[in-house]
């Protein structure tokens, strides 16, 4: 098993309300040159959790951190007028949650940041760091 240094949260970057699939994402980043999806999972509007690439093999999520991370992301991100804005759902913020506090468990060591901490980017759109810190 590789490592895991961080678990680090992202967003779809898509309009807030807009259903994506870990097969659109997939579909997005095979066209982008990826081997498959770069995440390792993904949160849908209602809450349910997909597994994307496995946790076995290095992501594709965050360049410079994919080695010894996970990345974790939820669909949305985007106002309507694609600004950025927390549109988690209720279900969205109880599922990430409870995810990353299981992968804290699984990977005690792994600090949770958010993708905008490591690249010029507003995503994932809330601070993850202070929300998930305690856990």
């Amino acid at each position: 098993m590789r490592r895991i240094d961080e678990i680090i949260v992202h967003c779809t970057a898509t309009p807030e309300g807009r259903a994506v699939t870990v097969t659109d994402i997939d579909r997005y980043h095979r066209q982008r040159g990826f081997v498959c999806i770069g995440y390792h999972y993904l949160v849908y509007l209602d809450g349910t959790v997909h597994e994307g690439r496995p946790l076995d093999q290095v992501g594709a999520h965050c360049i410079g951190h994919n080695a010894y991370s996970i990345g974790v992301c939820y669909v949305g991100g985007l106002d309507q007028q694609g600004h950025p804005k927390d549109t988690r759902t209720p279900e969205q913020k109880v599922a990430l949650r409870d995810l990353i506090a299981v992968l804290k468990q699984k990977y005690p060591d792994a600090k949770v940041y958010g993708h905008r901490q490591f690249n010029n980017t507003a995503c994932p759109c809330f601070d993850a760091e202070k929300e998930y810190g305690e856990l």
